[in-house]
């Protein structure tokens, strides 16, 4: 099956990217557990090397069981490309590292992931990148960050924690209008619920640990390439418009046109800094994805009777799910994420620090993990866990303060989740 953009959703999430084994007939995707391939000759081997020809030379690089993932990616996206790496951490850094070099700058969302709000603010400094924090609902704080030295803006679709739904039109507006890319996070939200290169991203990134797997076995991550930016237009990216030493002087923007920074990725991206995801890992990623709409659709209506539910809860002083009507970001969800607004959001609880700790200790369904995305709801006190390297005022903007408890709501029973909360928050609260 060609992976016609035509196809639904369902269909696509099932076929895209997978065709029967040549050598075998196998319908599955195989495992293609090897280092290295044989070239048909020396010719072969030259042309594979100098980018004159698509194929396999060695796993780092190519793998075909993570290029069945690649093209799956793509088609679920909307993209030209895609470019499959070990973790959603690596495909960060994946993304800028055609764009930034030193001295040069990335605007990005205050509601982000602790660890990537940390990626940003104290590891790319190492490259001589920075990172400048701007909240994303204020359009004009976002233009007044951008300078010359700005090569990129990133922002997560739905944020984690807070499950906040950002405007990703109205960014990409700004973008388009300073030149940038806009890259954006879609983790939380998955292709199903949010294409967010129809709403005008460059690029798209995944941590595929999380929901697109769904089980919670292997870490992945992907970054997807809409393929509609053109990279030598201003000057700004050379490594993607000016000539490649490394390939003989090919201009990656005039050779491989909308593929331009898929090839890069995996040429120049892939081969130097080795964030390769492994052939077993891109083979879980592939079978979770075959049920994602299915899952989606349990997690929203889940979250959305579990939250509802907590809202009315005297326990609870407030609840950031913006699938809500309460909420101030649920007016966004009709335009940005038509089939509901995630299954990942906060919660403040009474009697602050103290009770989250003993509401992570007394559930008994929930998991307390550092991972969403899971058929199994999980928990977990952000401030003290995955934000607690971050200083109390980063954790209050990013929506994860001392009496905020995330919840990851999975594919149970609802009533049992429901249950659960209740009688951990009696004794949280007691």
């Amino acid at each position: 099956m060609s992976d016609d953009p035509s196809y639904g959703f369902d269909t696509l999430q099932v076929h895209a990217g997978a065709r029967p084994d040549p050598a075998t007939g196998a319908r599955q995707v195989p495992i293609y557990q090897t280092t290295a391939y044989v070239f048909r000759d020396a010719d072969h081997a030259a042309a594979l090397f100098n980018l004159q020809e698509v194929g396999y030379i060695y796993s780092r690089l190519t793998n075909p069981t993570v290029a069945a993932l690649q093209e799956r990616m793509a088609a679920l996206e909307g993209g030209a490309g895609a470019i499959c790496c070990s973790s959603g951490h690596a495909a960060q850094i994946l993304a800028l590292f055609p764009l930034m070099g030193p001295g040069k700058n990335v605007v990005a969302s205050t509601r982000l992931y602790g660890g990537t709000v940390t990626q940003f603010s104290q590891t790319i400094k190492r490259f001589g990148w920075s990172a400048r924090f701007v909240d994303f609902d204020d359009e004009e704080a976002v233009r007044a960050a951008i300078d010359d030295d700005t090569r990129a803006i990133f922002g997560e679709a739905i944020a984690n924690p807070g499950g906040y739904i950002m405007d990703v039109r109205a960014i990409a507006d700004i973008a388009d209008a300073a030149g940038l890319p806009l890259i954006i996070d879609n983790t939380s939200a998955t292709p199903y619920l949010c294409r967010p290169i129809e709403h005008g991203a460059t690029l798209v990134v995944h941590s595929t640990t999380k929901f697109l797997t769904g089980n919670g076995t292997v870490t992945g991550g992907a970054v997807v390439d809409s393929g509609t930016f053109d990279w030598a237009a201003s000057g700004k990216f050379p490594s993607l418009s000016d000539p490649e030493p490394a390939y003989h002087g090919l201009k990656f923007a005039e050779t491989f046109g909308p593929l331009a920074f898929t090839f890069h990725g995996i040429a120049v991206g892939l081969r130097d800094l080795g964030m390769t995801m492994n052939p077993q890992a891109a083979h879980y990623t592939l079978m979770g994805i075959e049920t994602l709409s299915l899952r989606m659709d349990r997690h929203v209506a889940n979250a959305q009777r579990v939250a509802a539910w907590l809202e009315q809860d005297d326990r609870i002083e407030a609840v950031t799910f913006a699938g809500l009507p309460s909420s101030t970001y649920h007016h966004r969800v009709a335009e940005v994420c038509p089939k509901g607004a995630g299954a990942l959001f906060t919660v403040a609880v009474k009697g602050g620090y103290e009770a989250c700790v003993k509401l992570v200790d007394a559930v008994e369904i929930f998991s307390h993990v550092a991972n969403l995305g899971d058929t199994r709801s999980l928990i977990i006190h952000s401030a003290s866990t995955t934000h607690r390297q971050l200083t109390p005022e980063q954790q209050e903007a990013a929506g994860a303060g001392p009496n905020v408890v995330r919840f990851s709501i999975g594919i149970e029973d609802a009533d049992d989740l429901i249950a659960d909360l209740d009688q951990a928050l009696a004794k949280a609260t007691a």
